[in-house]
């Protein structure tokens, strides 16, 4: 049996002892960081957009969670073109990733919408994070001689109809995400909660 030095023992004893409190001390801190900051809770939150003011083929952005959100009043005849692009479409129905993507049943239409002339969506592609740009008008564009008008991403091409759905055979695997929203008026918009919420 070999001897064992008591110095030795009691010195890593008191060396554990006193690092325990030490290291405890160390990750309160750290530990303090997993809690979100009174910005990120803010960011969270639901925000009311009037839409009083927007005109037919208007759109504006407000930023939800840290994410470009358009809200667009469309004309007659951008509701109209929504019918003339389906078979163009990779998931006209809003089908795929139907949770994620457009996760309010009521928008799971044609439109995409609860009211067909007013359009909510997060402005960024499902490919790799763009935010697309608009091109509203129906007219003949290079890539589609039936272009009716919609949304383009500058990065890698991926196309839009005026409802975010996105044209086959493009980069972009989904159509554009619709966040949760409800009308808690005629013209007052609540982005971020639903009804059901």
């Amino acid at each position: 049996m070999s001897n064992v030095d008591s110095s030795k023992r009691t010195w890593i004893i008191a060396s554990a002892c006193a690092g325990v409190p030490a290291a405890g001390l160390v990750a309160v801190p750290f530990v303090s960081t997993f809690s979100p900051s009174e910005k990120a809770k803010a960011a969270g939150a639901a925000i009311e957009v009037d839409i009083s003011d927007i005109k037919p083929g208007e759109k504006v952005v407000r930023e939800w969670r840290g994410k470009p959100v358009w809200i667009m009043r469309r004309t007659p005849e951008q509701i109209a073109s929504l019918t003339k692009t389906e078979s163009s479409l990779a998931d006209p129905k809003s089908e795929r990733k139907a949770a994620e993507v457009t996760p309010m049943p009521e928008t799971r239409n044609t439109h995409r919408s609860i009211k067909p002339e007013i359009f909510v969506a997060v402005g960024i592609c499902s490919h790799l994070g763009c935010s697309p740009s608009d091109k509203l008008e129906a007219k003949a564009e290079s890539f589609d001689a039936n272009w009716q008008g919609g949304f383009i991403c500058p990065c890698h091409g991926s196309t839009f109809d005026m409802a975010g759905r996105v044209y086959k055979n493009k980069p972009a695997p989904d159509n554009l995400e619709v966040p949760p929203h409800m009308y808690i008026s005629d013209t007052k918009l609540l982005i971020g909660e639903t009804k059901q919420a």
